[in-house]
Order: C-alpha cells, then sequence, then structure tokens
C-alpha cells in the first residue's frame, strides 16, 4: 500500500498536467457521441432526440441513393490521397532543406515562414486566392497572362482548373505541420551516424538515403495513418470558401463534407448529416485498422498498436 502511495505522490504532477486534457476530450469528444442515435432517427426539433421516431437505415440511403453519391465519394478519397503524398514528399524534403541550413536564425526563420499559412483560417486564404484568380482584377489575369498575351481566365466558372488549384493551396497552407514534425525527428538523429558516414566517404545523398529516410521511417507512419483515418473527411474551408462556393465548380469542388452542409442549411436534415458523420468515422476507423494490420505485418516495432 505504501509503494502505491509513493508511486501516486512521485506521478501525481504529470496526472494533474494530464487533467485538463482528459477532461477536453472527455466534453468534446466523447460524450457528444450520444448523438449518434439521430444518424437513425427522423430528428424534429420539437421531439428532441430522444422523443424523434426512429428512422433505421433510411438517412444513410438517401446519403447515397443521390446521383452525387460517387461523385462526392471519389473527389474526397482522390483529393486525401493526393493531399497524403504530396505534403508527405514534399515536407520530408523541405525538412531535410531546413535542418542543412547551418546559420541557426535562418533556420528558425524559416520554419517560422513555412508553418506560417497553417496558422490562417480558410477564411483569409480563400480572399488570398481571389486575389490572384479574380478574373477583372486578379494579379494572374492583370499581370502575369496579360504579359504574355493571354486571354484572362474565369477561374471560378473553369472547373477542370481547381483539382491543381486545390492541391496547390492544400500543400502550400498544410506543409508546415507536417515538415515541423520531420524536423523535430532529423534533429533527434545521433550526429556520430552522419561522422561516422563521411568518415566512409559517403556523400550526402548517401547520407540522406541511409540515415535520414530510414530514420523518418517511424515518423512517417504515424502520420500516414493518421491520415488515412481522416480520408473520408475534407478540410472544409479548403472546398468551401477558397471556391468561394460556386456552383459551377461542384464537380471538382464538391466533397462528402460539402454536400452534407448544403444538404443541411437547404434542407435542414439533421439525420442525413449524422448519418454521414457516422459513415466517415466508421470507414476512417476500419482504415486505419487495416492499414496498421498491414504495417505490423511488415514491421511490428512500426505499428501504431
Amino acid at each position: 500500500m505504501g509503494a502505491k502511495i509513493k508511486k501516486l505522490k512521485r506521478y501525481l504532477p504529470l496526472y494533474l498536467m494530464f487533467l485538463p486534457g482528459a477532461i477536453y476530450l472527455l466534453i468534446n469528444n466523447y460524450v457528444p457521441m450520444a448523438g449518434i442515435v439521430v444518424a437513425f432517427k427522423k430528428y424534429n426539433v420539437r421531439s428532441g432526440i430522444w422523443g424523434s421516431d426512429w428512422f433505421g437505415l433510411n438517412n444513410f440511403k438517401f446519403l447515397f441513393a443521390t446521383s452525387d453519391a460517387m461523385l462526392i465519394t471519389r473527389n474526397t478519397i482522390l483529393y486525401n490521397m493526393a493531399f497524403i503524398i504530396i505534403n508527405m514528399v514534399l515536407g520530408i524534403t523541405f525538412a531535410i532543406f531546413i535542418s542543412d541550413t547551418v546559420n541557426k536564425h535562418l533556420r528558425k526563420t524559416y520554419q517560422s515562414i513555412i508553418l506560417f499559412p497553417y496558422l490562417m483560417s480558410a477564411v483569409i486564404i480563400g480572399y488570398i486566392v481571389y486575389a490572384f484568380l479574380s478574373q477583372s482584377n486578379g494579379i494572374i489575369n492583370n499581370s502575369i497572362l496579360k504579359l504574355f498575351g493571354r486571354e484572362a481566365i474565369s477561374w471560378y466558372s473553369e472547373a477542370k482548373y481547381w483539382p491543381f488549384i486545390l492541391v496547390f493551396v492544400n500543400t502550400w497552407k498544410g506543409i508546415g505541420y507536417g515538415c515541423l514534425i520531420y524536423i523535430s525527428t532529423i534533429n533527434s538523429i545521433d550526429p556520430s551516424l552522419y561522422e561516422a558516414a563521411k568518415l566512409d566517404g559517403a556523400g550526402k545523398w548517401q547520407q540522406i538515403r541511409y540515415i535520414t529516410l530510414p530514420s523518418l521511417t517511424a515518423t512517417v507512419i504515424t502520420l500516414t495513418l493518421l491520415s488515412i483515418g481522416r480520408i473520408f473527411y475534407s478540410d472544409f474551408g479548403l472546398f468551401y470558401q477558397v471556391p468561394r462556393n460556386s456552383g459551377l465548380l461542384y464537380s471538382t469542388t464538391n466533397v462528402i463534407d460539402t454536400y452534407v452542409y448544403r444538404g443541411l442549411m437547404e434542407q435542414s436534415n439533421v439525420g442525413m448529416a449524422a448519418a454521414a458523420g457516422f459513415y466517415q468515422s466508421i470507414v476512417g476507423f476500419l482504415l486505419v485498422i487495416t492499414a496498421n494490420l498491414i504495417v505490423r505485418k511488415r514491421s511490428a516495432e512500426h505499428a501504431l498498436f
């Protein structure tokens, strides 16, 4: 008994530090889970969640019986796959370059610059993109295209350009988060490994290939698995604010989140919105489990659990 009390006193500061985060997760993530029941009910505001009639799987049928079901599912998956691959490759590349910067002040400056877009709200980013793409006053139409004698492009009515625009904007905004994590991992690598490699005549590329990249494996797998868990979710601000909710762009900008939001705003269908959220969570959970099992079979030490 005395040993348990001593152990409790020893770890009490850590428990106290953990307590605010645990309370936040409980209130914000676990208590609202009771609302999942709305996905299976025909929600009525007057009756409330528990008083509303059961609706079975009809909310899910409504979500996937529409002609847009395949379109929004395809857009959501393909965009997220592109985001995961491009942000991972460029994040590692920038992390290696920044870590190799000799000047410490420049290194900190580069880290701040690359992280800054990640801290911006979707509304601000939407206005920045509009400043570049506006047909009448945009920088691209009035400066770049005019310089080469090209006609102005109506960016907000031409859907074919937006897969590239959205991928570029997401990369510019989100690359900094992963990059800083990769930088912290690179900084934790034992410098003696690089010194030994130099003595053996290894060049810079060989050091990166045989020391840096293998050391980043665990971090890459962890971030990738977390991203796979949200592959059926989308950055709502990116797909709603940046294209300015233009109906002409829905074929390439409409994803599950924006589709549900528009359905909720236009039809006030709370049940359908709840069904979509439940569906996204279940699929994300199954994808994480599957991906983790694949990683565990190849290398158990790199699996999350």
